[in-house]
């Protein structure tokens, strides 16, 4: 065998007598061929010529050596692509079809995943470029010939170079090899840059998955090389990220704010010790000038290309077109309206939003952008702007207004994740009293006795679990002066009690709405009851619109943003940086990452940050991210964010090993957690198997290096503000493992797909679901002209605590986005990813889950027609469909995607 130390004299001469055997070739021919089998020249080597064997005997005959010549068999290849969406607009694009004619479309290598049994070697990687043979629409195929020795091996890699000119990158699907012993596909679904830009050959890993520790020897250094270019540790320039870049970085929320376009955009930090934070992805972009501690705002927000949206999501009207063009949109809505900033003047006229639509001119521009589902109605009419009725309004159009409807919702509307059990009395303040008052709350025994007319005493509701409440005191209090600071809003603290009946519905209690006091005046506080009057009865209805607002807020910018696209982003940059693309739990939690990233950072261009969407339109206005850091350093905990654990904390669920699932609900007819512990258990089994297939034994997860780094540097940097919690998991066990990955799977699917897919379902018509409230209530320290409207024309001053005729066409623009699945959705359960085929015991692990989730959509079809259940079937009621695995496109109200994707 030869070494790796300096040659010896005997290799040397055994070197020269080979030369012999292998003539130098004219200088005359030219060694690269023109045609459609141009070959690219391969370095010297003998390897690929010959195979050699030399023994201790044949050495000491100076160098005469056996010869054994090697079969060489030819391999097909063919690769599935996509061009770039404006590729055909480009410069070069006649370059480039010269480039595909000579067949020199896409360089390929193919790596062995064995070493050469004769030399205990790698094998030298065979090479041929693609030539595209075939074409239709942005869909095309090339096909490879190579010339492979027989005894080549497993083919564990390929490596690829996009041979064409600038601009012109390609989205690579997959490649095919028809091997002797049969197929092998390599699933790339990545975007391929020309090499006059990044010259670096992209690798792409077959469907086999391997540990660490089980990677085969040729594809280790692989393996760490494409971690360290997607860690940037390959990077050679400086700055901001550039488009074609696949960087994996963290950093904290310093581009919500504008300081440079206005001093008034400023925005604190979101991440560090003043504003704990989750950390988000990083885009290397230079400090503002007036403010170093934010990021400039220039140019589209950079994201890791594969990343992006694809062609279809970026062409459909869900895709990042429209999030960029809403704040163009928005103008010219509010140059439509008579008076944006006014109220609606009465309820017919939010009702002609739906029945009669909005004038536009017709060169304005806006028709083309806006979601397809904000229909043109009459062909002759093409200037209106008509709005789709949301299905609330289809099927009861004053079931907002109910008292039963308000309680219902609460357990199957838009924000199930509030509704929490009462386990002391009297209720009391957290907050310090020197600052923010007296800490008791108003609702008296008395008042929650007389509300459930003798059916109990308060005492007997605490002890039988019947006292719930939405509690928003504490969580608001504090910013109740700095909001109502602010143009054209006001804020209360407040919390609201319910009561269980016996067939499972909630009755609304109380309302408690409270002021802090500040430096002119003392605290504030009044408790509203359903009432028998007709004063009451609108003093109660104005009181829920302010109750029902804060919860709007909380959904959107806690229940919605934070715990789900926000906490999930550090999982995903984590995930790149350290777990490598074969790894089998990166194969498992991918397609649970797929868009997040990019959705994101299009909500900190126009729907989170200063002065966009959310701040214009929810009551916490600039103090939007500040309350949501509030709420992540003070409740956000992983361990809690899987459903079972959430329900716990919350007090709906006990532990009861006899019950279904393991848990005894306290509200037996909760469509939300009925429906979503079966899709719990569903990703439970399904990632069980995975990980107990993977890692048989306890001790594999302890030393797989890249799990481990993984899940440090989640805790330790991707949610670093919250590292010293002893709450974290540890990965020792299959069960610890099992537990992470399956809350972070639940989050990104179901947990997203209940708070988001429902907006403008129960949003759309907004008297449902007021994002804001503009005035006080009438009975806070009212002015004679205060009293005597609302004493004559209540109604009006229903009208002008909603929103404004701007918020609340904005946020029926922006709702109908959000609740909007794309043509190229991903569903659970609807396609399983190649890798998982490729292993029959997680496909047939992936079978038992798809049947699973096809049983949860036969459940909850009976359900919805059980008038039982009260709370998800009856007259007029709108069925509890959100977990319902598998949509059409479109706004449908059901559909769990895999990922956080809109």
């Amino acid at each position: 065998m030869f070494c790796k130390e300096s040659p010896s004299l005997e290799t040397l001469s055994t070197a020269q007598s080979l030369s012999s055997l292998f003539p130098k070739p004219s200088a005359l021919i030219n060694p690269i061929l023109t045609g459609r089998r141009d070959n690219p020249c391969r370095r010297q080597n003998f390897r690929g010529r010959c195979k050699i064997t030399a023994s201790q005997s044949n050495i000491a005959q100076k160098g005469k050596l056996l010869k054994e010549k090697v079969k060489r068999i030819k391999v097909k290849g063919f690769i599935t692509a996509e061009e770039g969406l404006l590729e055909s607009l480009s410069w070069s694009r006649p370059l480039d079809v010269i480039t595909d004619i000579r067949g020199r479309s896409l360089l390929v290598e193919l790596i062995s995943a064995e070493t050469d049994t004769r030399t205990v070697m790698e094998e030298d990687p065979v090479e041929d470029y693609a030539q595209r043979v075939w074409f239709e629409s942005r869909n095309e195929k090339y096909e490879c010939v190579f010339d492979m020795p027989e005894d080549f091996g497993t083919v564990g890699a390929i490596r690829v170079q996009n041979q064409h000119h600038h601009h012109r990158e390609m989205f690579i699907r997959e490649m095919k090899l028809e091997l002797p012993s049969g197929s092998v596909t390599f699933t790339c679904n990545s975007w391929v840059t020309p090499k006059s830009i990044d010259p670096t050959k992209r690798i792409f890993f077959s469907n086999k998955s391997y540990l660490p520790s089980a990677t085969p020897e040729p594809l280790k250094k692989l393996r760490k090389e494409e971690l360290e270019t997607l860690q940037g540790n390959n990077r050679e320039r400086v700055g901001e990220f550039a488009k074609h870049e696949r960087v994996y970085d963290y950093d904290v929320y310093n581009d919500v704010g504008d300081p440079e376009k206005d001093e008034r955009l400023a925005r604190p930090v979101m991440g560090g010790l003043s504003h704990p934070y989750p950390r988000r992805c990083k885009t290397g972009r230079k400090p503002c000038e007036k403010d170093a501690s934010s990021e400039k705002r220039e140019g589209e927000f950079y994201v890791p290309r594969d990343e992006e949206f694809s062609t279809t999501k970026g062409t459909a009207f869900t895709g990042k077109a429209i999030l960029a063009a809403l704040p163009s949109v928005f103008p010219q809505i509010e140059a439509a309206l008579l008076d944006p900033n006014l109220p609606f003047p009465h309820f017919k006229s939010i009702e002609d939003l739906f029945e009669v639509g909005i004038d536009f001119p017709k060169d304005t521009g806006l028709l083309p952008m806006i979601p397809k589902l904000i229909k043109v109605v009459a062909e002759a009419q093409d200037n209106l702007l008509q709005f789709d009725p949301p299905i609330l309004l289809n099927k009861d159009r004053f079931s907002w207004i109910r008292d039963d409807e308000f309680a219902r919702q609460t357990l199957a509307g838009l924000n199930p994740y509030c509704i929490q059990l009462v386990t002391e009395w009297p209720l009391k303040s957290k907050l310090d009293p020197a600052v923010y008052g007296d800490p008791k709350s108003l609702i008296t025994w008395d008042i929650v006795e007389k509300e459930i007319r003798g059916v109990m005493s308060v005492d007997e509701a605490l002890k039988n679990k019947r006292l719930f409440m939405l509690d928003y005191h504490d969580l608001l209090l504090p910013y109740v002066n700095k909001v109502r600071e602010l143009d054209d809003t006001t804020l209360y603290a407040s919390r609201t009690l319910f009561f269980l009946s016996d067939d499972s519905t909630l009755r609304p209690v109380a309302i408690e709405l409270t002021r802090p006091p500040d430096v002119n005046r003392p605290q504030w506080s009044q408790v509203f009851t359903p009432g028998y009057d007709a004063t009451s009865c609108w003093l109660w209805n104005l009181a829920k619109t302010h109750a029902v607002a804060h919860d709007a807020g909380y959904h959107q910018l806690i229940s919605h943003w934070l715990r789900t696209h926000c906490c999930m982003e550090p999982y995903i940059i984590a995930a790149n940086r350290q777990l490598s693309a074969m790894h089998p739990i990166y194969r498992l939690l991918h397609p649970h990452f797929r868009y997040t990233l990019e959705i994101n950072a299009r909500a900190r261009q126009s729907l989170v940050n200063a002065g966009g969407i959310i701040e214009t339109c929810f009551w916490p206005g600039k103090y939007s991210l500040e309350l949501s850091s509030d709420v992540y350093a003070k409740l956000w905990r992983f361990d809690r964010e899987g459903l079972p654990a959430d329900l716990i904390s919350r007090g709906l669920a006990v532990e009861d090993e006899t019950a279904e699932h393991g848990l005894r609900l306290t509200i037996p007819d909760y469509p939300f957690a009925n429906d979503g512990l079966i899709l719990w258990d569903a990703l439970k089994e399904w990632i069980t198997e995975c990980v107990k297939h993977y890692y048989p034994d306890a001790a594999l997860i302890m030393c797989d290096e890249e799990l481990q780094a993984w899940w440090s540097e989640v805790r330790n940097i991707g949610h670093g503000d919250k590292k010293d919690e002893p709450w974290w998991p540890v990965l020792r066990t299959q069960d610890d493992l099992i537990g992470v990955v399956t809350t972070i799977a639940w989050v990104a699917s179901g947990h997203h797909a209940a708070v988001n897919f429902g907006q403008y379902g129960y949003g759309g018509y907004f008297p449902n679901r007021p994002t804001t409230t503009r005035i006080r209530m009438p009975v806070e320290e009212p002015t004679e002209e205060e009293l005597k409207e609302f004493y004559e024309e209540p109604e009006k001053v229903l009208l002008k605590t909603f929103p404004s005729q701007k918020q609340a066409t904005q946020v029926m623009v922006t709702l109908d986005l959000l609740s909007t699945h794309s043509p190229d959705e991903e569903y659970l359960g609807e396609e399983p990813e190649a890798s998982w085929v490729d292993d029959p015991v997680i496909f047939a692990a992936y079978e038992r889950f798809k049947g699973r989730l096809k049983h949860l959509e036969e459940v909850i079809d009976e359900r919805n027609v059980n008038v039982s259940l009260k709370n998800r079937a009856g007259a007029g009621v709108v069925k509890y469909e959100l977990l319902k695995p598998i949509s059409q496109p479109g706004v449908t109200g059901m559909g769990v995607p895999y990922s956080v994707s809109i």
